[in-house]
């Protein structure tokens, strides 16, 4: 007969495991996630501090035939989440709201798209958006409360081609909005030049929203931009993201991480929509709008809530599985609209008017080409407009707003709005300085 264990043998063997039942197979997270690396060939990278952390069922949770999933397993219980990043390489990060993986893209995907099976059905789940997004967003109480009486304009900057017209724009609670407005000619921006009625104008306007790029709207590709399309025939406005430029001295740079830039930068881009559009030379019939990286994801939200666009490109941003990284994109809970949408739904909403979305291998637009641009065309198809709506890929590029990218976008303007295309030339293109492109220069 066998002789149980006296109770030193008994807890000498516990110390010896130190995984049983009672204390639920648990072991330390570094401890197990270096066996994981071990085991599966792969290094793994953080961007939090493990110290500490402790796995229930550690080795239990691990899958021998699949690496993803064991590390999905031992990472769910702190709500981090493992992404492949490259050959053999996982990174470890916490759970992210507005960032999925491309799988979840194509999933999202199909499940919008069996929600209408042709135009009526469409409209109605389109409108629903709009209005919901207008809601979560919370814009419609501010939008009664523009001043479009305080407008400052600085002199015109003549340069080849073209010119640069710093303002400043109040908005609410003592704010203001400040940017630089590029024209192809030396057109004076003054109250006198803003009246409530007019004949059609002869100049498309763009407005371009920013994205995270260093130096923001005085970046020197972004600058080649606003000024080549100026030389071609357009009026293009740049503006400063809430919290960055001029808006960094009134509230902070800390302000930008916060729900109200979302609010607030679609409600800048709409103050001055406002009042470009009441110039005598603005055409109302050519209104772009044009960003890149988060200034895309504002491009496309401002295409939701305002009409008044009739040509859109955003670039760099576009995605089934990605809104935003930034509270400034995804501070107000827009992505939860009529059950749950997503941007490439959002983009959708602008058919049949003409659009074109650039994407490139280095993002998450990598998979455009065959998720979000077959979805845009088939939404488009209900208008029998597939012919409206185009994608620029460049799968060999990265996330920036480089040569190739403002190539397509004069492309786009000169075949959507009729610009000058003998005028693109970005080696006539002056970069100025911050201190030149502010209204109150930097001090």
């Amino acid at each position: 007969m066998r002789r149980p264990l006296t109770i030193a043998l008994l807890l000498l063997s516990m110390a010896a495991t130190a995984q049983t039942f009672e204390d639920h197979f648990t072991r330390s997270l570094n401890d197990v996630m270096g066996d994981v690396q071990r085991r599966f060939g792969i290094r793994l990278k953080y961007d939090m501090d493990t110290t500490g952390l402790k796995v229930p069922y550690a080795d239990f949770r691990i899958r021998p035939y699949s690496v993803e999933e064991t590390l999905t397993n031992i990472l769910a219980p702190f709500d981090f989440k493992p992404v492949y990043q490259q050959k053999n390489v996982w990174k470890v990060k916490r759970y992210e709201y507005p960032r999925r993986q491309p799988t979840d893209g194509e999933k999202l995907i199909a499940y919008l798209g069996s929600l209408y099976n042709d135009k009526a059905q469409w409209e109605a789940r389109r409108d629903t958006l709009r209005r919901e997004v207008a809601e979560r967003l919370g814009i419609k109480p501010l939008r009664q409360l523009c001043l479009m009486e305080k407008n400052e304009f600085g002199s015109p900057r003549q340069h080849d081609g073209y010119t640069v017209q710093n303002f400043r724009l109040s908005t609410i609670d003592g704010h203001s909005v400040c940017g630089s407005i590029y024209a192809p000619v030396a057109l004076k921006w003054k109250k006198s030049h803003f009246p409530q009625e007019h004949d059609k104008g002869r100049y498309p306007l763009i407005l371009c929203p920013n994205g995270h790029f260093s130096g923001g709207r005085y970046n020197a590709d972004l600058q080649k931009r606003y000024a080549t399309l100026a030389r071609m025939g357009a009026v293009c406005v740049s503006y400063d993201l809430w919290g960055w430029g001029e808006s960094e001295d009134e509230v902070g740079a800390e302000a930008h991480h916060t729900s109200e830039a979302h609010v607030m930068q679609a409600y800048n881009g709409l103050r001055i929509l406002d009042l470009m559009l009441s110039h005598k030379d603005i055409d109302p019939r050519r209104v772009g709008v044009n960003g890149g990286s988060g200034g895309g994801t504002q491009a496309v939200l401002l295409s939701v809530l305002d009409d008044r666009f009739t040509a859109s490109c955003p670039v760099v941003s576009m995605s089934a599985w990605f809104d935003g990284g930034c509270p400034c994109e995804s501070g107000k809970p827009i992505q939860l609209a009529a059950g749950g949408t997503c941007n490439a739904e959002l983009a959708a909403m602008f058919a049949p008017k003409p659009m074109m979305v650039v994407s490139d291998g280095g993002d998450w637009t990598s998979t455009t080409p065959n998720v979000e641009y077959p979805y845009l065309q088939r939404i488009y198809g209900f208008y029998g407009a597939a012919d409206k709506v185009r994608n620029v890929h460049l799968p060999d590029e990265s996330h920036d707003f480089g040569p190739n990218k403002r190539q397509a976008v004069y492309q786009f303007f000169i075949d959507t709005f009729g610009l000058d295309a003998s005028k693109l030339d970005e080696s006539k293109i002056a970069i100025e300085g911050e201190n030149i492109l502010r209204y109150t220069p930097k001090r």
